[in-house]
């Protein structure tokens, strides 16, 4: 843009008295420029660059919840990252549907708070499995009772645990919980102009309906940490750095799914007449020896030799081999 100075303005302004240059030229000249509205009370903090650096974090993010919450509830569950934008925490408030669960919490050391929002769609299908249920939706949405919070807030605490342990490229943080809302317009934390960073994750639990997840990270929270999301990172789980309390939190939970072992003992083949005529006291010839292993299968793979016994009052087996399938797995 070329900047006129007093004589050249003044030049034209005598060429527009005179009719030397037409007002309609100057304004096809104008319409050339293109221009972009921009509001000041509604600024943009977050660069493109942050917002993509807070997509690829929370997907590393949506990746260990995915795989966490299937273990914690032996059911699939699956977690996305739908979007991450920038507004207003006007217009993150007006956006929630009601009923919905917001948890208040900090991440020590940063000051501030923010809040993550579970969707109904989401929250009453993880409920269901708490209570030994399939993890189906009810019918129609409801307002939520105290045991039902209860179990929301216990449920955000394990989903913020994981989120620290995806923040680890970033900053080291603590999650605590301040409280948990269930009407967003009586609780508010931030001015209604301070701009946040909104997360969006999709979820899935099993066949249930599809819910989101929304984390709202306000400007201020961010503010230490907000030049290192402009780095060029590659976010993934550090796995050399894994505390003592983490491992022994999975080890924990790897000692909980159940393993089906079965013995072989031998087999036979025999006629469908005389299998009708079984009685108890009947004697079946097998195809194996009296001192002759036994085969053990893990699930439907056979993995070891064994040979019969007792332990105390019941039947037990000694593995006495590996089979030479058994060694090819982990």
């Amino acid at each position: 843009m070329d900047v006129l100075s007093q004589n050249e303005i003044d030049d034209l302004l005598n060429a527009l008295s005179t009719g030397e240059v037409k007002i309609e030229e100057l304004k096809g000249t104008a319409q050339q420029v293109n221009y972009k509205n921009y509001d000041f009370r509604r600024p943009n903090k977050f660069s493109k660059e942050q917002l993509r650096t807070l997509q690829a974090l929370h997907g590393v993010f949506a990746r260990i919840l995915s795989n966490f919450l299937t273990g914690y509830l032996r059911n699939n569950i699956q977690v996305e990252v739908a979007s991450v934008d920038q507004m207003t925490y006007e217009d993150f408030i007006g956006s929630i549907p009601s009923p919905a669960v917001l948890t208040v919490f900090s991440l020590e050391p940063l000051k501030g708070t923010a809040i993550v929002q579970f969707d109904p769609m989401f929250l009453f299908p993880m409920i269901d499995l708490f209570f030994g249920g399939k993890g189906e939706a009810p019918g129609s949405v409801r307002e939520f009772t105290d045991i039902e919070l209860a179990v929301a807030r216990n449920l955000a605490e394990k989903v913020l645990e994981n989120l620290s342990m995806a923040w680890k490229d970033i900053i080291q943080v603590k999650p605590v919980i301040t409280s948990v809302e269930t009407n967003p317009h009586l609780h508010q934390i931030l001015s209604f102009n301070e701009i946040v960073a909104l997360i969006t994750l999709t979820t899935q639990v099993g066949d249930a309906t599809k819910g989101f997840i929304n984390f709202c990270l306000p400007f201020p929270l961010l503010v230490p940490v907000v030049s290192q999301l402009a780095y060029h990172k590659s976010f993934k789980p550090d796995t050399t750095d894994i505390s003592i309390q983490e491992t022994k939190r999975l080890q924990y939970w790897l000692g909980f799914p159940m393993i089906e072992l079965t013995v072989l003992t031998g087999q036979t083949q025999i006629t469908v007449h005389d299998f009708l005529q079984l009685q108890e006291g009947d004697v079946l010839l097998l195809n194996s020896k009296v001192d002759q292993d036994m085969d053990l299968y893990v699930g439907e793979s056979l993995k070891f030799k064994a040979q019969p016994g007792t332990l105390g009052n019941q039947l037990a087996v000694q593995i006495t081999a590996l089979t030479s399938g058994g060694e090819q797995d982990d």
